[in-house]
């Protein structure tokens, strides 16, 4: 996605490196409950839309991240058992 989709600005994430696109995931999940309690409509769209694209770029380049066991369902149960 890009700003003539969307009509958002940022840079595309792809054009990020490593460090940036980690920086913008720390900022966007810090503002993300601030935005959504407080953001016009407009602006909670802009931060799902950016949310999304930084997300996505993330596992892109990282398929095989590491999943903690606790993360999944079967981890969920088994903690509740």
């Amino acid at each position: 996605m890009n700003e003539s989709e969307h009509g958002h600005r940022g840079v595309d994430p792809a054009d990020l490196s490593e460090q940036d696109l980690l920086r913008e995931l720390e900022t966007i999940h810090r503002s993300r409950h601030d935005t959504l309690l407080y953001g016009s409509a407009a602006a909670l769209e802009a931060h799902n839309v950016r949310m999304a694209d930084l997300e996505a770029e993330y596992l892109r380049r990282h398929p095989d991240r590491e999943v903690a066991a606790g993360r999944t369902r079967s981890g969920a149960r088994d903690r509740s058992q």
